[in-house]
């Protein structure tokens, strides 16, 4: 096709898709692929090697545990060492435990203590990967873009998630665990190659701290000082224990019980998976003014699934439930990354980050331990219109801090120091407020 003199050449990528950005989401995605598949081979691998449910737990708490230990210090090593580096070092620590977990499955010589042990190596490094790729992300986009940058890059991830799954199942029932956590491995060594040339030359110097302890004291600060920050963590710590329990335990026994077997819960999985892909499209469009606002709204949703097993209803309303929670969840997701990019300094990122993370996370396995004690104590109806309370309960508090409710998308990003500088207005489409 003939082209106009001086006509430019169609750009490949938008504007917006910086070169950082886009290394990053395909590194994503990248590992998205593997990590995902890798979780249903794991717990596979320990029923090949002759292991029970118990079993499967106690290797994904080996992997738990030490992402909870070490998430506040990977943030403050995240902010202190060129992040790039931390996140490559990272992926090669998961990809040499990943290939030896896969050596062993291959040779049948594993054992529970070896994949405990390996598990937790992977877990650690994902405790210094989380907080470092978070605030590399974050510092990858301008003001002006960065609503619809992360909405991509979360839509990427959750395709990532769903096609994972997906494809690392059937590939188990194909060719066996041990070489889907070798194609993981591999995945992890690819990602890390491709993150090892990011271009960190126009993140600002970070000031010489007094230590690490320094750090993390400069960093909590940061986080406590700010309501609509810890309150929101708070609200998903609680939210996030109670609906992993809910999925994870009493989701398979209600599908065993009432829908017809693991069949329908993947299928209802799915569809959760297709929402979040879904709502990430969405919020490529949608820029709500009050963004902290908007995205708890949403949250109220997530209690949802746990009402619907508590009934339960047929599959096909289960997975519009599934579906509709998806969306909405992924509007929080959007508008909470939109808020640390714009509130949080530069320089402070990984460390906020971190205690982002440990929030997210710290309370799960506990609510997963006691899930099988309260279906005891209480019964299993109960327990899971009992999750879906504490969702609304917990939700509905948040929306009683002020910041939460009156947080606005702004114009002008804060730097290092607390500073603003100019950037580029973004015109909500629609919106709150």
């Amino acid at each position: 096709m003939n082209k106009t003199a001086g006509s430019p050449d169609r750009p490949r990528r938008p504007a917006w898709a910086g070169r950082n950005y886009s290394l990053l989401t395909a590194a994503a995605v990248v590992t998205g692929l593997g990590a995902n598949g890798s979780l249903i081979a794991a717990a596979f691998a320990v029923l090949q090697a002759g292991g029970d449910g118990g079993d499967v737990g106690l290797v994904a708490a080996a992997r738990t545990l030490p992402l909870v230990v070490f998430l506040l210090i990977g943030g403050a090593v995240a902010d202190r060492f060129p992040r790039h580096r931390v996140m490559v070092a990272a992926n090669a620590l998961n990809c040499l435990s990943q290939a030896a977990f896969a050596a062993l499955v291959l040779t049948g010589e594993a054992r529970l203590w070896q994949m405990m042990v390996l598990t937790a190596l992977g877990g650690t490094g994902q405790a210094f990967f989380s907080p470092a790729a978070e605030g590399m992300l974050l510092s990858s986009v301008r003001g002006e873009h960065a609503s619809r940058a992360f909405a991509v890059f979360r839509m990427a991830m959750q395709g990532a998630a769903v096609g994972g799954a997906a494809f690392g199942g059937a590939m188990v029932a194909a060719i066996g665990p041990g070489w889907v956590l070798a194609a993981d491995a591999a995945a992890f060594a690819v990602a890390g190659a491709m993150r090892a040339f990011l271009d960190v030359s126009d993140i600002p110097r970070r000031a010489p701290s007094g230590g690490m302890l320094a750090d993390l004291r400069e960093g909590w600060r940061e986080f406590a000082g700010r309501p609509w920050l810890w309150g929101i963590v708070v609200q998903f710590s609680v939210a996030n224990a109670v609906v992993g329990a809910a999925d994870a335990v009493y989701g398979p026994l209600v599908a065993r019980d009432h829908l017809g077997g693991a069949g329908p819960w993947g299928l209802a999985l799915g569809f959760f998976g297709a929402g979040t892909v879904a709502g990430a499209l969405l919020m490529t469009r949608w820029k709500p003014r009050r963004l902290l606002l908007a995205g708890t709204l949403c949250v109220f949703p997530l209690a949802l699934p746990s009402a619907a097993l508590a009934v339960p209803v047929p599959v096909t309303v289960l997975c519009a439930v599934m579906f509709l929670t998806g969306v909405t969840l992924e509007v929080f997701g959007v508008s909470w990354m939109t808020a640390l990019h714009q509130e949080i300094p530069e320089d402070k990122l990984s460390r906020v980050s971190a205690y982002d993370w440990f929030g997210s996370v710290a309370l799960v396995p506990l609510a997963t331990a006691l899930a099988g004690p309260a279906e005891a104590a209480f019964g299993r109806t109960p327990a899971l219109w009992g999750c879906a309370t504490l969702v609304v309960v917990v939700t509905a508090a948040v929306l009683c801090v002020p910041d939460v409710r009156n947080l606005r998308r702004r114009t002008r990003q804060v730097t290092a120091g607390g500073r603003t500088d100019s950037a580029d207005a973004e015109s909500p489409v629609g919106g709150l407020g």
